[in-house]
């Protein structure tokens, strides 16, 4: 169970003024992206002006960080060195709400909310760790997918649970992928041009600026609704298990029937967590959990794909509409991820049920999609629909620069 949380009135706490200014005026040279994940391990070193001078993965993160980290250090020399490091890290709990300098402090209350991601905060912390190993003093930056959605407002945020429960546990919607959502926002504002948020009006809360729904389709998933480049809500909650069907997750399930699964059907914590973690989703629908084999099954008329197409793309549609509602309008949609990048057809599929929103799509434009950020609508509507890259490593070099700069 997570551990009792105070939420700090402020994230000014956490926000390290150490780097001096030496280190805010070397900011901008080059920054070594790390994503470690459960099993894996991406690295990509990021010029003064965001140019990709070179990238690797490993995997198994935690023994290929340790084991060549030095070596990868030296390799980077020829591109002029490493000025920072920046990690991403999956949850920084309640207090770490903006990219902070890792010092002894941050490391402790990152270890202390463990609990909450398991499967990825001991590989980063660990990732850390090694990184201080092999180039000793090297500044490294923190950034959380969580960060992104600490905007969200308390009715946006807060569970109808008791209130014990809220206050002694932190029970509560942190979102994700807020690193992935953050810049595919940023991009559809510049997509969208200086006349492109015709729509979007002036919030009781001040924010301003286009009305944008921000769908990562990969694996996992999840929407963001952002204004302004502000989170207004997103479909992801205090896990990552809730919101849209995934690869093996199950996204929302009603708690009555998990807790009926655990008093009347006999099954216990452990095999339910695992059932609804890595046995769920379209996996469990359809039999595997790659999309490109439930797209192809469904074609040949396999009954349980097209099951598992339709509840995909019923919930996709459901929740894009929600966010739409969070925000009042809509002045563009944009698919990211590995997913929503690659996959014509479920682009198709989640428009073709919301055309009273202002989506038209251009088939011929979808279809002929081939990597990189493009507009996929029809001239002229409405709503445009645009995909975007999904550059995490680029959100995270804007936050180390930020956090450097102080």
């Amino acid at each position: 169970m997570p551990e009792p949380s105070t939420p700090s009135p402020t994230p000014d706490p956490w926000v390290r003024q150490a780097v001096g200014t030496e280190s805010a005026a070397r900011a901008a040279d080059n920054v070594l992206v790390l994503n470690a994940g459960s099993s894996s391990l991406k690295m990509r070193l990021l010029g003064a002006e965001d140019e990709t001078l070179w990238s690797a993965s490993r995997g198994q993160s935690r023994a290929a960080a340790a084991g060549e980290l030095t070596a990868v250090f030296e390799d980077l020399a020829a591109f002029g060195g490493v000025t920072a490091v920046g990690h991403r890290f999956v949850h920084g709990g309640p207090r770490l709400r903006v990219p902070v300098l890792l010092d002894d402090a941050v490391e402790a209350e990152l270890r202390a909310r463990t609990s909450l991601a398991p499967q990825h905060l001991p590989a980063a912390l660990a990732l850390v760790a090694a990184v201080r190993a092999a180039a000793p003093g090297l500044p490294q930056v923190a950034c959380f997918d969580t960060a992104f959605h600490a905007t969200l407002a308390p009715a946006a945020a807060t569970y109808a649970l008791p209130a014990s429960w809220r206050e002694s546990y932190g029970i509560r919607r942190y979102g994700f992928h807020g690193l992935s959502h953050a810049y595919a926002a940023r991009r559809a504002d510049a997509l969208l041009g200086p006349a492109g948020a015709v729509g979007a009006v002036e919030g009781a809360d001040g924010i301003a600026g286009p009305r944008v729904v921000t769908c990562h389709l990969g694996s996992g998933a999840s929407l963001a609704a952002v204004a302004g480049g502000v989170c207004r809500d997103t479909t992801m909650g205090f896990t990552p298990l809730d919101g849209l069907v995934m690869g093996t997750r199950s996204g929302a399930v009603d708690p009555g029937a998990v807790l009926w699964l655990l008093r009347e059907a006999g099954l216990s914590v452990d095999e339910l967590a695992d059932g609804l973690e890595h046995r769920s989703g379209l996996l469990g629908l359809a039999g595997s959990a790659d999309m490109r084999d439930v797209l192809a099954a469904a074609d040949e008329g396999k009954a349980p794909a097209r099951l598992a197409l339709a509840v995909y793309l019923h919930r996709l549609r459901a929740l894009i509409a929600a966010m739409v509602a969070a925000l009042g309008g809509l002045d563009a949609l944009v698919f990211t991820g590995g997913i929503g990048e690659a996959s014509p057809p479920i682009r198709a599929g989640a428009a073709a049920g919301l055309g009273f929103l202002g989506l038209r799509l251009d088939p011929a434009r979808n279809g002929a999609h081939d990597g990189g950020d493009g507009e996929i609508g029809v001239p002229d509507a409405p709503v445009r629909m645009f995909v975007v890259e999904a550059r995490e490593d680029l959100e995270i070099a804007r936050g180390v620069r930020a956090a450097l700069a102080g």
